[in-house]
């Protein structure tokens, strides 16, 4: 039996349990790979990797460091968390069953593809699903987003502070009729394609233009420096979905401890409810989880 079980080896899963274990806690991080979302980085042509502050070099410390604790880690994707006997039951895919007096959900939140032509060859080279993270990059230069939504507006006029130019492709009539909607429309920089749909990414080495058809079947060619697929994320919570509270989009509620509603199940990162989907946000997220999966455990330690 463990006292603790990480689900997830993204930034904020792999900072709870580097920092669990140096509570002396007796942890196992699962997940079926470690990194998470800092395996993607967005490459861009002549833009060194110094200029970006991604958080990347940070996750990559604590991911070399439970690699070399390979006692640590049990790499498997999980399907069910249930509550047993005051503790708590994890079912892995391969059937297994690994018990926790306490458990960490950092399983993240899944990206909404396009599913077009091209999307897979050009992911992270020059197409990406961050403008947050990347927008400083793009002073002076053509950008494409990509979606209906908050997300997209929200994308699309941090983009429009520094970029060239900005085409927002898919936003739907509503987001418009918001005040930041309303906003953008009156841009000079911006060109809102309401409805539109993208049907191809193209490019040459790097994306640099994406095929759109609008509902009257008008089809454009949007040239571009880069690319911002900006869909709402759907968080990974099925496995435990029975056993805490969500917020209305799906996303696991915590509160300013990182508990959830169920005493002794904790989450951290992309999964939950906290503002911004961010690296080092869920880095900070992390480390409070395991601060305070550590605290709810203390009482029942041996020494």
């Amino acid at each position: 039996m463990y006292d603790l079980i990480v689900i997830g080896g993204g930034p904020a899963g792999l900072t709870a349990a580097i920092y669990a274990i140096r509570k002396r806690l007796n942890v196992l991080l699962i997940s079926k790979d470690l990194g998470g979302k800092t395996n993607y980085h967005l490459e861009l042509p002549g833009v060194k990797s110094y200029r970006v502050i991604n958080g990347t070099e940070v996750v990559n410390k604590f991911k070399s460091e439970l690699e070399y604790l390979k006692f640590a880690r049990h790499m498997e994707p999980v399907v069910k968390v249930e509550q047993r006997n005051g503790g708590f039951t994890v079912h892995t895919k391969g059937g297994g069953e690994l018990i926790a007096s306490a458990v960490i959900i950092a399983t993240g939140a899944q990206q909404q593809w396009l599913d077009v032509p091209g999307e897979k060859e050009y992911l992270s080279k020059g197409l990406c699903y961050s403008a947050l993270s990347y927008a400083p990059l793009f002073i002076d230069k053509d950008t494409v987003v990509v979606g209906e939504g908050d997300l997209a507006l929200r994308s699309a006029a941090e983009l429009s502070t520094v970029a060239n130019h900005v085409h927002v492709v898919g936003t739907s009539h509503e987001a418009l009729l918001t005040p930041l909607g309303q906003l953008l429309e009156k841009a000079e920089n911006v060109t809102v394609l309401e409805e539109y749909r993208v049907t191809k990414v193209t490019g040459n080495g790097y994306c640099n233009s994406v095929a759109v058809q609008g509902p009257d079947g008008q089809e454009l060619e949007l040239k571009a420096d880069g690319t911002f697929v900006e869909k709402a994320l759907k968080a990974n919570v099925d496995m435990v979905a029975d056993l805490v509270e969500l917020d209305k989009q799906g996303f696991i509620k915590v509160d300013s401890y990182s508990r959830t509603s169920m005493p002794g199940l904790f989450a951290a990162g992309d999964v939950t409810n906290i503002y911004a989907e961010q690296v080092l946000v869920a880095v900070g997220e992390g480390v409070k989880a395991a601060l305070s999966a550590y605290e709810y455990l203390l009482p029942q330690l041996e020494f």
